[in-house]
């Protein structure tokens, strides 16, 4: 009976009425948020390696950028409705609610047997991950003000990318020795251990007054907001953009917004706050938030296939490479951290790293078939700075030029874009990729290789189907691992002593067709990250604050 009236005064005192952590639970709530972030970036690192070989095992090139793109959708449409409720309730319901929601989607992700059902299993993690790209930053936001959280961006920085570091490698080393399915499960442990951290370190919220729920703003803003990114996901591919389905889809989005900002501006409790749009220095965040992510993506999304596909690395491998950019990506987080703590701007540290943002993505554009790994590490180590030194600056600025009070709300609005960004960019950037390979697939495979590929096709054995070129073009898109190409190389030495130059005539022209179509993707990162670089000018520079950021409720807000 005394623990449990322990239990209940500990819990008693616990209850506060805004969401600031003080005192010694500042230590266990910053422990709370780092283990999630560590979960939640490892399991992102860890299955972007395995990617290549579950869509080769379940034969799903067409539908990779789903993946991607289901997972987006999910978290994009619930990420303003957890920013905002978490304003008023507090975040530790949500937290708790997305880390458990999370888990459920890994666990179906590892029993998933087609695409279908993985790709509807990465719906259910997406609602969970709306929480979790919302509840850790605003939960540092509850810890230190704007001017401290420099000092710590390093640490936070560090944990993101020792996630990183860890999470290829493992990811490669699992898939290759135990199987896909097991990267779905390996950070369920840590998972677990972050949801009693976050249970027992926040605090209960509860808002003196009666507070109502705006279900009919959220219904509006996920109804308009998932229109909008089907419209982009199957524009250009499933159908053509001029099509009725394309145009309704758009439509839908257009009028779902537009009664949204009706409902907004007459309720009391609105989802988002539209006066924040009246800010010019957050608008100039969300663009450049906006092209530096469509920028990133480029890069993330595709190098792992580009790496094993044209460089013959395997998934382990593959994922050591990828080590360069994620320290790069640290340093560059801890310099721009250490920055803005000490001299209390952000501006002129902001143009620098889009200057180093339109560096690497210019130096990606010139990969090319016969490039060799160290370029590649190059490259990463360029884009890495300039990533790492950017997201920092825009996180932090639009946390400290509004009142604390929404503080929630205005992250969930940056990452909202940051999202629409991903479910943007992973479409077009797939379609571009798919057609473009196919066509110069087309160009540079060698005549005497028809009879072959007919053979092949014919012969079944899991490698596409078909005759001549659209048999080739079958084999080609299974090709994205160094594992299904030494499967296939078992099969051309059934030709005898000419199989050997054919399969190598082959492999070839697949070398050639994904490097073109990588680097086609390339040069639209880099228009992107132009964009995001020419944006940091409008920036307006608004002093870091200090203890007072949580007592000025006006401060900020733009006139």
């Amino acid at each position: 009976m005394s623990a449990i009236g322990e239990a209940a005064r500990l819990e008693a005192a616990q209850v506060q009425t805004t969401n600031r952590i003080t005192g010694r639970r500042r230590g266990w709530a910053l422990a709370a948020v780092l283990l999630s972030m560590f979960f939640s970036s490892l399991y992102q690192t860890v299955v972007a390696t395995a990617m290549p070989t579950i869509i080769s095992e379940l034969r799903g090139f067409d539908l990779y950028t789903w993946l991607f793109t289901a997972y987006i959708l999910a978290s994009a449409a619930t990420v303003p409705i957890y920013g905002r409720l978490s304003d008023t309730y507090g975040r530790k319901p949500f937290y708790l609610f997305g880390l458990a929601m999370f888990l459920v989607g890994s666990a179906l992700c590892g029993f998933s047997q087609s695409m279908g059902q993985l790709i509807a299993a990465r719906v259910v993690q997406g609602v969970g991950g709306g929480a979790m790209m919302s509840m850790p930053r605003a939960t540092i936001g509850d810890i230190f003000n704007p001017r401290e959280r420099g000092r710590w961006m390093g640490l936070m920085m560090g944990v993101f990318g020792l996630a990183s570091l860890v999470g290829p490698a493992m990811g490669g080393w699992i898939t290759d020795h135990l199987g896909w399915r097991w990267v779905f499960f390996v950070s369920m442990p840590v998972a677990l251990v972050a949801l009693a951290m976050v249970a027992y370190a926040l605090p209960t919220v509860r808002r003196p007054g009666e507070v109502q729920v705006d279900w009919l703003g959220s219904l509006l803003l996920v109804g308009s907001l998932v229109a909008m990114l089907l419209g982009f996901t199957w524009g250009g591919s499933t159908y053509a953009w001029s099509s009725p389905e394309e145009a309704s889809l758009f439509l839908a989005a257009a009028l779902g917004l537009g009664l949204f900002i009706l409902n907004e501006r007459r309720t009391a409790f609105p989802v988002i706050e539209l006066s924040i749009f009246r800010n010019r220095t957050f608008v100039s965040t969300m663009v450049i938030s906006l092209f530096l992510m469509m920028s990133m993506f480029s890069a993330m999304l595709f190098l792992p296939i580009f790496v094993q596909g044209v460089l013959g690395l395997s998934a382990e491998n593959s994922g050591y490479l990828m080590t360069p950019m994620m320290l790069a990506f640290i340093a560059g987080s801890l310099a721009s951290g250490l920055l803005m703590s000490r001299t209390g701007r952000y501006k002129w540290q902001a143009v620098g790293s889009g200057a180093l943002l339109v560096l690497g993505a210019y130096l990606l554009t010139r990969l090319t078939a016969d490039s060799t790994w160290p370029e590649v590490v190059r490259d990463m180590i360029v884009m890495g700075v300039g990533v790492g030194a950017l997201m920092p600056v825009m996180g932090t600025v639009i946390q400290n030029i509004f009142p604390y009070r929404i503080m929630g709300t205005v992250n969930a609005a940056q990452q909202t874009v940051t999202s629409l960004a991903g479910a943007i960019a992973a479409p077009i950037f797939g379609g571009v990729m798919a057609n473009h390979f196919a066509a110069r697939f087309r160009e540079v495979l060698p005549p005497d290789l028809a009879p072959a590929l007919a053979h092949l096709g014919a012969s079944g054995g899991g490698v596409g189907g078909g005759s001549g070129a659209a048999g080739g073009l079958g084999m080609a898109q299974s090709l994205v691992s160094a594992e299904a190409q030494k499967a296939l190389a078992d099969r051309f030495a059934a030709f005898g002593p000419q199989g050997q130059a054919l399969y190598q005539e082959f492999i070839r022209a697949v070398h050639v067709a994904l490097a073109d179509a990588t680097a086609q993707l390339y040069e639209l990162g880099l228009a992107f990250a132009v964009a995001a670089f020419l944006t940091t000018f409008f920036l307006r520079e608004v002093r870091l604050r200090h203890e007072e950021y949580y007592h000025e409720e006006d401060a900020g807000v733009a006139p």
